[in-house]
């Protein structure tokens, strides 16, 4: 398995210098509407809430709602997660059956915008998408023309549907630890989660590696953080005697579930790459597997239609209306598999960075596996700049569907650099 690699894609879509600059100094430069899927139909035991929130994380959101509706968190429904930092509105559910809708909340960083009844629960997923409005700081505000021109292109031929770099965790080494676990390379996947050797890590974590490449578990325990979970769960077993593969496995298994799915989004990023590369980003080519929007149905596109010109003509109108768009690898045993040219192309990419199209078959914590769109429509763009009491800006906001990461198209625009440098998480499911 090679250890070199990016996770993170490499390739752009648009052929401009990015324009650098910052995003997130505070809430309101970084807005996020939820685009619903359900109209609650006005009677049931759900009470549907409109909420905006700013400055407040998801948990912490559920909590507030729960204490001041009287019920315990698991009542609360929701149809995706936002982020803390930014001023979002978004629908929740409460399950109330049999009791009175809630006064109004008096919160200072939250508030009920409307309530109206419905018959179900609100589930993860169930949302079209979400629409951002976002203010690029320190930044040229001359260079919006460049953005309008890059916008166009997104609206035109979609944004790359990539996964950002916080999908693969603060040290930016998930999808190794994924790949690790899911050959069964207990003593490898300790090596990089705990030890002084692979990938870079913070410098006040050095004594606390240093002494597990010495066998010192017990010096070692005391000198993590509190939010080194996986760390000290992995030490503290070693302390205990344990080996390596129980001092895996006394990790939560969301944890190790987290860095199966990295693994996952590392081999959809490199086939994206080399798609973008060949130039086959929105082009099919033989034994494609296509993806129906705004769903997630499937049809097989056959060498033979592609060759003749009508039947090509016609699939790549679709490709251009949206209809339908290429799809690439979430390995997994349960995934269908392309053919002909696309599964040589993705065996050859994914073998490179020492995966399979089939992928963790048999593996505990393993993801089923499932295709996902190469590209994502990016809706109803728009670029403004200016200047306020903060500076200059520029300001972009558009539409993309659920389980679209805006850093795709917010790298393009800034440099990955930039939105890195951020820190900011923003998917938005």
């Amino acid at each position: 398995m090679s250890t070199q690699f990016s996770p993170l894609l490499t390739q752009r879509l648009v052929d401009m210098q990015p324009i650098g600059g910052v995003i997130k100094q505070r809430a309101e430069d970084f807005l996020v509407d939820e685009l619903p899927l359900i109209d609650p139909c006005g009677e049931g035991e759900h009470l549907h809430i409109g909420v905006q929130r700013a400055g407040m994380t998801h948990d912490d959101m559920v909590d507030v709602i729960a204490r001041h509706c009287g019920v315990p968190a698991r009542a609360v429904g929701h149809a995706g997660m936002k982020d803390k930092m930014a001023v979002t509105r978004q629908t929740v559910s409460v399950h109330l059956p049999g009791l009175p809708d809630p006064p109004v909340l008096q919160h200072p960083s939250m508030e009920f915008m409307w309530a109206r009844r419905h018959t179900a629960k609100l589930r993860p997923g169930q949302l079209r998408g979400n629409r951002f409005s976002i203010r690029i700081r320190q930044v040229n505000p001359l260079h919006a023309p460049r953005v309008q021109q890059a916008m166009q292109v997104f609206a035109s031929r979609g944004a790359p549907n990539a996964f950002g770099f916080q999908r693969f965790g603060h040290r930016r080494n998930g999808h190794l630890l994924g790949m690790l676990l899911a050959q069964e390379r207990w003593q490898e996947l300790l090596d990089e989660l705990v030890g002084a050797r692979g990938t870079p890590f913070p410098d006040w974590q050095r004594e606390a590696r240093e002494r597990c490449d010495a066998g010192d578990f017990a010096g070692s325990v005391p000198l993590w953080a509190r939010g080194d979970h996986a760390e000290r769960c992995a030490v503290r077993a070693l302390q205990q005697g344990r080996n390596p593969r129980a001092a895996v496995m006394a990790i939560r298994d969301t944890t190790r579930g987290f860095w199966m799915n990295a693994a996952q989004s590392a081999g959809f990023n490199a086939v994206l790459g080399a798609r973008m590369q060949r130039g086959l980003f929105d082009r099919f080519i033989g034994g494609d597997l296509a993806n129906l929007h705004p769903g997630r149905s499937l049809f097989r596109v056959q060498a033979e239609a592609l060759a003749d010109a009508a039947q090509a003509a016609e699939l790549q109108r679709r490709i251009d209306a949206f209809d339908c768009s290429p799809t690439g690898p979430m390995a997994g045993p349960d995934a269908m598999a392309p053919e002909g040219d696309c599964l040589t192309l993705e065996t050859q990419v994914l073998a490179q960075i020492g995966m399979t199209v089939e992928g963790f078959a048999g593996a505990r914590n393993a993801p089923v596996g499932e295709r996902r769109s190469l590209r994502m429509h990016v809706g109803s763009p728009q670029v403004e700049s200016g200047v306020d009491e903060h500076g200059g800006y520029i300001r972009v906001a558009f539409d993309l569907p659920r389980s679209g990461y805006a850093t795709s198209v917010l790298a393009e625009i800034m440099g990955a650099a930039s939105t890195e440098e951020a820190n900011a998480p923003l998917q938005m499911e």
